[in-house]
């Protein structure tokens, strides 16, 4: 039986158009599925929509539309987005669904019942824009939300609260004994620290809007987004339903991941593990908390004006340029930058020049010296035969080691070093001047074989990052099926081939000065974008 892979995005807040840091999440766990399918893994992606809130409730009004129909079409216009990213989700859950809330009322009428959540009253200041509560000292001036900056409304009402304080030890010790239950080791530490100062009693229902899942015992209040938007890694998969079949075999299964961004941190790492706990829950999963793409200026805001969308970017560049760079300039434990001259110079010098190029060269040597044809020669020819075939396994090892631990930016890297000393083997052997020797046809052979059969493995490695590109390599050179999955992952597999007689560069280099000056102009047009005019310009 196949060991099983579940790995989640968190559910996106249905507050307007989705920029590119949201899809680094979706496309970094679409990467992640690709990987683990391609390792024979049983896998399971969850995605989809937080669609509940008072946010929601007041900009439905706000566009004389029902919170019912706002969240309708943002849903739709975010499956339309992951359509383009070519993101292969198994399950897109919106909290607005009833098998979700379903669900929901359940775990909130256990949790009451075991005295886990209890009745009391609230008093905080509220930001709505961020949907969150703050004491007095978390504030910035003039009672401004720390995240956001907007003004906050101190709010009193009746509230149910959940028990965090009881299961403060208990976390710690889950924590401490699973040391790569939080990653990377700067966010556990953060987490850890939080804890210590003591934890207060979360409140977890509101009485001051409608939009959301009643609580069955006293309709008067609404359930407050933590316990229904957390619930939803379970919801989907049938918990505490009468077929939970996905639930046994995905939560209770081999592998679980979540990954959020570091801003929902503290919701994933202590609400989410305690409300499991409560429930008596298995903690499997494993948390992951990325960074942020930033601006030069800072972080993307769409209320500040600074946000990069990715639609545009692959309508112009296509869907691998972009992928490409989401994945690679994201440091596993940093932030990124986005910025139009970084984007095309990973273009034209990365995918252009160094990938590109190779697989280009290596067709049209074949094609020139060997009329297309190519066979596993014998033995090594070279010394340096040895030194290309040594980097190749020992890319495979450090791959499979970067992205069983969600490095996909160092596995990027690494690909990037074998590429280049692929490159670096033609200056080395010059088969252009083996070719001038009739003698040395077996030599010439040799290295055309070495050259397809690196550019092979490269292409299994980057099939669940490159997914248009890589097929095409696999094509133009003509690999069979069979030596393009993961169990061929070795060198010398390849007997013989018959590459195209027609290479076409699969990654054209653009004008740097053009394409750098057509990005900036769309991030300008882009970026006045109101959420309010998005809105009223589109029948909703």
């Amino acid at each position: 039986m196949n060991k099983t892979f579940y790995i989640t995005t968190p559910i996106y807040y249905s507050s307007g158009k989705l920029h590119i840091g949201n899809s680094y999440t979706t496309v970094l766990c679409d990467t992640m599925k690709r990987y683990k399918k391609l390792r024979g893994y049983d896998t399971r992606y969850l995605t989809g929509m937080d669609e509940h809130g008072q946010k929601v409730e007041t900009v439905a009004k706000e566009l004389n539309k029902t919170p019912q129909d706002l969240v309708d079409y943002l849903s739709n216009s975010t499956k339309d987005l992951w359509k383009l990213l070519d993101i292969q989700y198994d399950d897109f859950i919106r909290t607005t669904e009833k098998r979700h809330k379903k669900v929901v009322k359940k775990i909130f009428e256990q949790l009451l019942e075991q005295g886990d959540i209890y009745l009391g009253n609230y008093e905080g200041y509220y930001c709505m824009a961020d949907e969150s509560f703050f004491t007095k000292t978390q504030l910035g001036e003039n009672n401004t939300c720390p995240d956001c900056g907007r003004k906050t409304k101190l709010v009193k009402e009746e509230s149910y609260f959940l028990k965090l304080s009881k299961y403060e030890d208990r976390l710690l010790k889950h924590i401490d004994d699973n040391p790569d239950f939080i990653t990377p080791e700067s966010r556990k530490n953060e987490v850890v620290a939080f804890i210590k100062q003591g934890l207060h009693d979360l409140s977890v229902s509101r009485t001051s809007f409608d939009w959301g899942v009643k609580v069955v015992s006293n309709p008067a209040h609404v359930v407050y987004v933590w316990i229904d938007a957390l619930s939803n890694y379970i919801s989907a998969l049938g918990y505490n339903t009468d077929d939970d079949s996905l639930y046994q075999k995905y939560w209770n299964g081999d592998e679980v991941i979540h990954v959020v961004g570091k801003d929902i941190l503290r919701f994933h790492a202590i609400y989410w593990p305690i409300m499991l706990m409560a429930l008596d829950v298995p903690l499997n999963f494993k948390l992951f908390a990325h960074g942020w793409y930033l601006m030069k200026d800072g972080k993307m805001s769409k209320s500040k004006g600074k946000v990069v969308y990715p639609g545009s970017l692959i309508e112009k560049y296509g869907l691998d340029p972009l992928r490409y760079y989401l994945l690679k300039e994201l440091p596993y434990s940093g932030d990124g930058i986005f910025t139009p001259e970084d984007f095309i110079a990973r273009i034209n010098f990365d995918l252009a020049n160094d990938f590109g190029n190779l697989l280009n060269r290596t067709i049209s040597m074949a094609n020139k010296y060997f009329d297309s044809k190519i066979y596993k020669p014998a033995k090594d020819y070279f010394d340096v035969d040895k030194e290309l075939k040594d980097k190749v396994q020992e890319t495979i090892d450090l791959y499979k080691e970067d992205m069983d631990k969600l490095k996909v930016s160092s596995a990027i890297q690494n690909i990037w070093k074998l590429i280049s000393r692929t490159n670096k083997y033609i200056d080395e052997t010059y088969p252009w001047v083996l070719a001038k020797d009739d003698s040395k046809k077996l030599e010439l052979n040799n290295v055309l074989y070495n050259l397809i059969e690196s550019l092979r493995l490269i292409g299994i490695l980057l099939s669940p990052i490159l997914i248009n590109a890589s097929k095409e390599l696999f094509t133009q050179l003509n690999i069979p099926k069979e030596l393009q999955k993961w169990d061929s992952l070795n060198f010398g597999e390849l007997e013989k081939l018959t590459v195209t007689n027609k290479p076409s560069p699969i990654f054209p280099r653009l004008d740097k000065k053009v394409e750098e000056e057509y990005i900036q102009n769309l991030l300008n047009e882009e970026m006045i974008i109101e959420q309010n005019k998005l809105f009223k310009k589109e029948k909703i």
